[in-house]
């Protein structure tokens, strides 16, 4: 690899996990993840998710941050619609203060829930209209001066924490560059705008004090295995895991009906999401992860273990990071 690998996790609770469960296999994969030479982990505000614990995203980074040493850890991202940016200023102030050098701020405008929750978080439907403003808010918060006469946010003020725009749309990509912020695109599972976003943000980019020229994050899905066949029997388990969750919404399916599932037009859906997912040996995920690097001239790659069975999860990261010598390259 020529460029840095870090790490999207979700968090995810595995079938007989409790979120107990998922959470502690997070602290173990990030303090995996800082001896393998990972660059960053990001976790994402989901919320009314059954297989998802990352919702109280702050609350995850402070308690990664305290069991680690080293490793970038951010959001990827916070949903900023759902907070005040002052909320968010004083909450990644507190981090940034507390593990100086480490934190990263990643923002989406989209609500990473449902209609019926948006409700029950008292979000406005119209909110992400505001984004735009909002960042900028946020970023005096975090840069000064504030863009609020009179209020500052307490910490916070100076710390300077890094702001990233997350994007499956050109919205985003256009939002980046006019700001000079980096770019995250969610490639891992709203694959169809990746190039055109990518090379807006790269036309339209304007330089800023955060940034001198672009930078471009692109998420990619990672399944690696000791053999091939390890890693296709991995990969079946997780499309017909995709049918349940986005399909199924609770219905259990047996492996065959899924695999009927699949090829219906919601199933063809479900593995469009996928499109963009490294799967085999160590050898074949690197060669495509490095062909996928020069297709998106991605500054940054970021890789979400797609496998369901969590010590297949732990060792498809391990196996990346062992094929692309990451620990090598952090030097």
């Amino acid at each position: 690899m020529t460029v840095p690998l870090s790490i999207l996790d979700l968090a995810q609770i595995g079938a007989g996990e409790s979120s107990r469960d998922s959470l502690l296999a997070s602290t173990q994969m990030a303090q995996a993840a800082e001896r393998q030479g990972y660059s960053r982990i990001w976790y994402a505000e989901h919320h009314n998710m059954p297989a998802i614990a990352s919702s109280a995203t702050t609350v995850l980074i402070a308690h990664i941050a305290a069991n680690t040493e080293t490793i970038r850890l951010g959001s990827g991202g916070v949903m900023l619609p759902n907070h005040s940016p002052l909320t968010i200023a004083e909450q990644f102030g507190t981090l940034a203060e507390l593990h100086p050098g480490r934190i990263d701020l990643g923002l989406g405008r989209a609500p990473g829930s449902d209609q019926q929750t948006m409700r029950a978080l008292r979000r406005d439907p119209s909110s992400a209209d505001s984004f735009p403003q909002d960042v900028l808010e946020l970023q005096g918060y975090l840069t000064g001066p504030s863009r609020i006469p009179g209020v500052e946010a307490t910490p916070g003020k100076g710390t300077d924490v890094p702001l990233y725009i997350l994007g499956s749309s050109l919205f985003g990509a256009k939002l980046a560059a006019m700001l000079g912020l980096p770019y995250a695109f969610a490639s891992h599972f709203a694959p169809n705008a990746l190039d055109d976003a990518i090379a807006i943000y790269r036309r339209e980019f304007r330089p800023s004090a955060q940034l001198a020229e672009p930078y471009v994050m692109a998420a990619v899905n990672v399944i690696a295995a000791d053999t091939e066949d390890e890693a296709q029997r991995l990969f079946t388990a997780t499309k017909r895991h995709r049918v349940a969750l986005f399909v199924g919404r609770g219905r259990t399916f047996t492996p065959e009906e899924t695999d009927m599932v699949l090829e219906s037009p919601a199933g063809q859906q479900v593995l469009q999401m996928l499109k963009y997912t490294a799967v085999g040996t160590p050898r074949q995920v690197r060669d495509y992860l490095d062909a996928f690097t020069e297709q998106t001239g991605a500054n940054e790659l970021i890789v979400a273990s797609s496998a369901v069975e969590r010590p297949a999860w732990l060792r498809s990261l391990e196996l990346v990071a062992e094929v692309s010598n990451l620990t090598a390259l952090a030097r």
